[in-house]
Protein backbone atom coordinates (compact mmCIF):
# COMPACT_ATOMS: atom_id res chain seq x y z
CA UNK A 1 0.00 0.00 0.00
CA UNK A 2 1.39 3.38 -1.03
CA UNK A 3 0.75 6.13 1.50
CA UNK A 4 -0.43 9.44 0.11
CA UNK A 5 1.31 12.23 1.96
CA UNK A 6 0.89 15.94 2.00
CA UNK A 7 4.54 16.61 1.28
CA UNK A 8 5.37 18.79 -1.69
CA UNK A 9 7.54 17.70 -4.59
CA UNK A 10 10.41 19.77 -3.17
CA UNK A 11 10.99 17.07 -0.54
CA UNK A 12 12.46 14.71 -3.14
CA UNK A 13 9.75 12.06 -2.99
CA UNK A 14 8.83 10.92 -6.51
CA UNK A 15 11.89 12.66 -8.01
CA UNK A 16 14.05 10.73 -10.43
CA UNK A 17 17.39 10.20 -8.66
CA UNK A 18 20.55 9.35 -10.65
CA UNK A 19 22.74 6.32 -10.04
CA UNK A 20 25.81 7.02 -12.20
CA UNK A 21 28.30 4.53 -13.62
CA UNK A 22 32.05 4.49 -13.06
CA UNK A 23 35.19 3.49 -14.87
CA UNK A 24 38.37 2.15 -13.28
CA UNK A 25 41.10 4.19 -14.98
CA UNK A 26 43.70 1.82 -13.53
CA UNK A 27 43.73 -1.24 -11.27
CA UNK A 28 46.78 -2.45 -9.34
CA UNK A 29 46.59 -5.51 -7.08
CA UNK A 30 49.07 -4.95 -4.29
CA UNK A 31 48.28 -7.85 -1.96
CA UNK A 32 45.65 -10.11 -0.46
CA UNK A 33 43.96 -10.11 2.93
CA UNK A 34 43.52 -13.19 5.09
CA UNK A 35 39.79 -13.22 4.26
CA UNK A 36 40.57 -13.54 0.54
CA UNK A 37 39.82 -9.96 -0.49
CA UNK A 38 42.46 -8.41 -2.72
CA UNK A 39 44.15 -5.14 -1.79
CA UNK A 40 43.91 -2.65 -4.62
CA UNK A 41 44.90 0.74 -5.88
CA UNK A 42 42.51 2.18 -8.41
CA UNK A 43 41.07 5.42 -9.73
CA UNK A 44 37.30 5.64 -9.93
CA UNK A 45 36.07 7.96 -12.68
CA UNK A 46 32.38 8.81 -12.36
CA UNK A 47 30.62 9.18 -15.73
CA UNK A 48 27.32 10.67 -16.87
CA UNK A 49 25.67 7.36 -17.82
CA UNK A 50 23.01 6.67 -15.19
CA UNK A 51 20.30 4.40 -13.91
CA UNK A 52 17.38 6.34 -12.43
CA UNK A 53 15.47 5.57 -9.23
CA UNK A 54 12.17 6.88 -7.85
CA UNK A 55 10.97 6.48 -4.28
CA UNK A 56 7.42 6.59 -2.87
CA UNK A 57 6.52 6.24 0.82
CA UNK A 58 5.03 2.89 1.86
CA UNK A 59 3.28 1.96 5.10
CA UNK A 60 5.80 -0.63 6.23
CA UNK A 61 7.25 -2.78 3.45
CA UNK A 62 10.16 -2.30 1.07
CA UNK A 63 9.08 -3.18 -2.46
CA UNK A 64 10.12 -2.80 -6.09
CA UNK A 65 7.55 -1.56 -8.59
CA UNK A 66 9.01 -4.00 -11.11
CA UNK A 67 11.67 -6.67 -10.71
CA UNK A 68 14.93 -6.32 -12.61
CA UNK A 69 15.13 -9.15 -15.16
CA UNK A 70 17.45 -11.93 -14.03
CA UNK A 71 17.73 -10.71 -10.42
CA UNK A 72 15.38 -12.05 -7.71
CA UNK A 73 14.11 -9.22 -5.52
CA UNK A 74 15.72 -10.77 -2.45
CA UNK A 75 19.13 -10.50 -4.14
CA UNK A 76 18.63 -7.02 -5.58
CA UNK A 77 21.12 -4.63 -3.97
CA UNK A 78 18.50 -1.87 -3.90
CA UNK A 79 16.18 -3.94 -1.71
CA UNK A 80 19.09 -5.10 0.43
CA UNK A 81 20.31 -1.50 0.87
CA UNK A 82 16.90 -0.22 1.93
CA UNK A 83 16.38 -3.12 4.34
CA UNK A 84 19.85 -2.64 5.82
CA UNK A 85 19.25 1.08 6.38
CA UNK A 86 15.88 0.39 7.98
CA UNK A 87 17.31 -2.30 10.26
CA UNK A 88 20.35 -0.29 11.36
CA UNK A 89 18.35 2.86 12.17
CA UNK A 90 15.11 1.34 13.47
CA UNK A 91 13.03 3.26 10.92
CA UNK A 92 9.46 1.96 11.10
CA UNK A 93 8.02 2.66 7.68
CA UNK A 94 8.87 1.40 4.20
CA UNK A 95 9.33 2.52 0.63
CA UNK A 96 8.33 1.54 -2.88
CA UNK A 97 11.18 1.85 -5.39
CA UNK A 98 11.12 2.10 -9.16
CA UNK A 99 14.34 1.46 -11.13
CA UNK A 100 15.00 2.58 -14.70
CA UNK A 101 17.94 0.41 -15.79
CA UNK A 102 20.29 1.90 -18.37
CA UNK A 103 23.60 0.52 -17.13
CA UNK A 104 24.55 -2.95 -18.41
CA UNK A 105 24.76 -5.66 -15.77
CA UNK A 106 28.03 -7.51 -15.34
CA UNK A 107 30.04 -5.02 -17.35
CA UNK A 108 32.23 -3.51 -14.64
CA UNK A 109 30.48 -0.12 -14.64
CA UNK A 110 29.12 -0.53 -11.10
CA UNK A 111 25.41 -0.38 -11.89
CA UNK A 112 24.11 -2.51 -9.01
CA UNK A 113 26.49 -0.88 -6.54
CA UNK A 114 25.49 2.59 -7.70
CA UNK A 115 21.78 1.74 -7.40
CA UNK A 116 22.44 0.59 -3.82
CA UNK A 117 24.39 3.75 -3.02
CA UNK A 118 21.64 6.00 -4.39
CA UNK A 119 19.13 4.08 -2.28
CA UNK A 120 21.17 4.60 0.90
CA UNK A 121 21.86 8.28 0.21
CA UNK A 122 18.35 9.22 -0.87
CA UNK A 123 16.48 7.29 1.83
CA UNK A 124 18.80 8.78 4.45
CA UNK A 125 17.47 12.14 3.24
CA UNK A 126 13.82 11.23 2.68
CA UNK A 127 13.50 9.29 5.94
CA UNK A 128 15.22 12.08 7.89
CA UNK A 129 17.87 9.77 9.35
CA UNK A 130 20.81 12.21 9.27
CA UNK A 131 23.53 9.56 8.97
CA UNK A 132 26.90 10.96 7.94
CA UNK A 133 28.59 10.13 4.65
CA UNK A 134 31.08 8.00 6.58
CA UNK A 135 28.28 6.05 8.30
CA UNK A 136 26.58 5.45 4.94
CA UNK A 137 29.86 4.29 3.42
CA UNK A 138 30.34 1.81 6.28
CA UNK A 139 26.90 0.38 5.54
CA UNK A 140 27.68 0.38 1.83
CA UNK A 141 30.88 -1.65 2.08
CA UNK A 142 28.88 -4.52 3.62
CA UNK A 143 26.84 -4.64 0.39
CA UNK A 144 29.78 -4.48 -2.01
CA UNK A 145 33.26 -3.04 -2.45
CA UNK A 146 32.14 -0.56 -5.11
CA UNK A 147 29.23 0.93 -3.13
CA UNK A 148 31.29 3.47 -1.10
CA UNK A 149 32.60 5.36 -4.14
CA UNK A 150 29.08 6.20 -5.24
CA UNK A 151 28.17 7.40 -1.75
CA UNK A 152 31.38 9.45 -1.62
CA UNK A 153 30.39 11.04 -4.91
CA UNK A 154 33.66 12.31 -6.35
CA UNK A 155 36.15 10.95 -8.84
CA UNK A 156 38.65 9.40 -6.46
CA UNK A 157 41.88 7.59 -5.80
CA UNK A 158 41.04 4.40 -3.89
CA UNK A 159 42.99 1.88 -1.80
CA UNK A 160 42.25 -1.05 0.49
CA UNK A 161 39.45 -3.06 -1.11
CA UNK A 162 38.17 0.20 -2.57
CA UNK A 163 36.84 1.85 0.58
CA UNK A 164 39.71 4.27 1.35
CA UNK A 165 38.93 7.21 -0.91
CA UNK A 166 40.59 10.51 -1.70
CA UNK A 167 39.52 13.08 -4.27
CA UNK A 168 41.73 13.22 -7.35
CA UNK A 169 41.80 16.23 -9.64
CA UNK A 170 41.75 15.08 -13.26
CA UNK A 171 40.23 16.75 -16.34
CA UNK A 172 36.68 15.81 -17.34
CA UNK A 173 37.44 13.83 -20.51
CA UNK A 174 35.16 11.93 -22.90
CA UNK A 175 35.07 8.14 -23.00
CA UNK A 176 33.86 5.64 -25.56
CA UNK A 177 32.80 2.36 -23.96
CA UNK A 178 32.22 -1.00 -25.64
CA UNK A 179 30.25 -3.62 -23.77
CA UNK A 180 31.05 -7.07 -25.30
CA UNK A 181 28.21 -9.58 -25.14
CA UNK A 182 29.87 -11.70 -22.47
CA UNK A 183 29.68 -11.85 -18.68
CA UNK A 184 33.05 -11.83 -16.91
CA UNK A 185 33.11 -13.77 -13.66
CA UNK A 186 35.01 -11.44 -11.31
CA UNK A 187 35.59 -14.11 -8.68
CA UNK A 188 37.02 -16.44 -11.30
CA UNK A 189 39.38 -13.74 -12.55
CA UNK A 190 40.71 -13.02 -9.04
CA UNK A 191 41.24 -16.73 -8.39
CA UNK A 192 43.17 -17.30 -11.63
CA UNK A 193 46.63 -18.75 -11.17
CA UNK A 194 49.20 -16.34 -12.56
CA UNK A 195 47.19 -13.18 -11.82
CA UNK A 196 49.55 -10.44 -10.63
CA UNK A 197 48.89 -9.93 -6.92
CA UNK A 198 52.06 -8.17 -5.82
CA UNK A 199 52.24 -4.97 -7.83
CA UNK A 200 54.27 -2.27 -6.16
CA UNK A 201 52.17 0.43 -4.57
CA UNK A 202 52.37 3.81 -6.24
CA UNK A 203 51.38 7.31 -5.26
CA UNK A 204 48.73 9.43 -6.89
CA UNK A 205 51.48 11.32 -8.70
CA UNK A 206 52.54 8.08 -10.35
CA UNK A 207 49.09 7.60 -11.82
CA UNK A 208 49.00 11.19 -13.05
CA UNK A 209 52.41 10.63 -14.67
CA UNK A 210 51.06 7.68 -16.66
CA UNK A 211 51.31 4.56 -14.47
CA UNK A 212 47.85 3.30 -15.37
CA UNK A 213 48.05 -0.48 -15.74
CA UNK A 214 45.21 -2.92 -15.05
CA UNK A 215 46.58 -6.10 -13.48
CA UNK A 216 43.51 -8.07 -14.60
CA UNK A 217 43.87 -7.18 -18.28
CA UNK A 218 45.88 -10.12 -19.57
CA UNK A 219 43.90 -12.70 -17.60
CA UNK A 220 40.59 -11.35 -18.95
CA UNK A 221 41.92 -11.10 -22.52
CA UNK A 222 43.02 -14.73 -22.41
CA UNK A 223 39.83 -16.06 -20.83
CA UNK A 224 37.36 -14.01 -22.88
CA UNK A 225 38.17 -13.73 -26.61
CA UNK A 226 35.28 -11.30 -27.20
CA UNK A 227 36.80 -8.84 -24.71
CA UNK A 228 40.12 -9.15 -26.52
CA UNK A 229 38.35 -8.45 -29.83
CA UNK A 230 36.67 -5.36 -28.38
CA UNK A 231 40.00 -4.08 -27.09
CA UNK A 232 41.53 -4.54 -30.54
CA UNK A 233 38.66 -2.76 -32.30
CA UNK A 234 38.61 0.14 -29.87
CA UNK A 235 42.40 0.30 -29.99
CA UNK A 236 42.16 1.54 -33.57
CA UNK A 237 40.85 4.85 -32.21
CA UNK A 238 42.79 5.29 -28.96
CA UNK A 239 44.44 3.46 -26.06
CA UNK A 240 41.90 0.79 -25.13
CA UNK A 241 41.61 -0.21 -21.46
CA UNK A 242 39.60 -2.62 -19.34
CA UNK A 243 37.47 -1.24 -16.51
CA UNK A 244 37.90 -3.37 -13.40
CA UNK A 245 37.62 -6.99 -14.50
CA UNK A 246 35.33 -5.99 -17.38
CA UNK A 247 33.64 -6.92 -19.54
CA UNK A 248 33.44 -3.26 -20.60
CA UNK A 249 36.43 -1.68 -22.31
CA UNK A 250 36.97 2.02 -22.92
CA UNK A 251 39.13 4.63 -24.59
CA UNK A 252 39.62 8.25 -23.54
CA UNK A 253 39.19 11.22 -25.87
CA UNK A 254 40.24 14.80 -25.24
CA UNK A 255 37.39 16.26 -27.25
CA UNK A 256 33.80 15.33 -28.02
CA UNK A 257 34.19 15.40 -31.80
CA UNK A 258 36.89 12.73 -32.06
CA UNK A 259 35.09 10.44 -29.63
CA UNK A 260 31.80 10.87 -31.44
CA UNK A 261 33.48 9.97 -34.73
CA UNK A 262 34.75 6.68 -33.27
CA UNK A 263 31.32 6.00 -31.78
CA UNK A 264 29.66 6.34 -35.19
CA UNK A 265 32.05 3.77 -36.65
CA UNK A 266 31.64 1.20 -33.88
CA UNK A 267 28.00 1.51 -32.81
CA UNK A 268 26.54 -0.73 -35.52
CA UNK A 269 28.64 -3.76 -34.51
CA UNK A 270 28.99 -3.28 -30.74
CA UNK A 271 26.92 -2.16 -27.78
CA UNK A 272 28.54 1.22 -27.24
CA UNK A 273 28.21 4.23 -24.96
CA UNK A 274 29.73 7.67 -25.49
CA UNK A 275 29.99 9.43 -22.14
CA UNK A 276 31.67 12.26 -20.27
CA UNK A 277 33.72 11.98 -17.09
CA UNK A 278 32.44 13.96 -14.10
CA UNK A 279 34.37 15.31 -11.14
CA UNK A 280 31.22 15.34 -8.99
CA UNK A 281 28.45 12.77 -9.01
CA UNK A 282 25.08 13.94 -10.34
CA UNK A 283 23.61 12.29 -7.23
CA UNK A 284 25.35 14.84 -4.99
CA UNK A 285 24.22 17.67 -7.24
CA UNK A 286 20.62 16.40 -7.10
CA UNK A 287 20.81 16.03 -3.34
CA UNK A 288 21.58 19.74 -2.97
CA UNK A 289 18.30 20.56 -4.72
CA UNK A 290 16.41 18.77 -1.93
CA UNK A 291 18.11 20.73 0.87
Amino acid sequence: MIIETGTSDSTGWSWKWPAPAKLNLMLRITGRRSDGYHLLQTVFQIIDLCDWLKFQPHASQITLDQAVPGIPNAENLVIRAAELLKKETGYSRGVSIEIEKNLPMGGGLGGGSSDAATTLVVLNKLWGLDLSVQQLMELGISLGADVPIFIYGYTAWAEGIGEHLQKIDIPEKYYLIIRPDVHVNTKEVFLTEGLTRDSKSIRMAGFLAGEQQNDCLEVVRNKYPLVDEALCELGKFGKAKLTGTGSCVFAQFDDEKSGQKAYEVLKDNWQTYFVKGLSVSPLLQKLKQAD
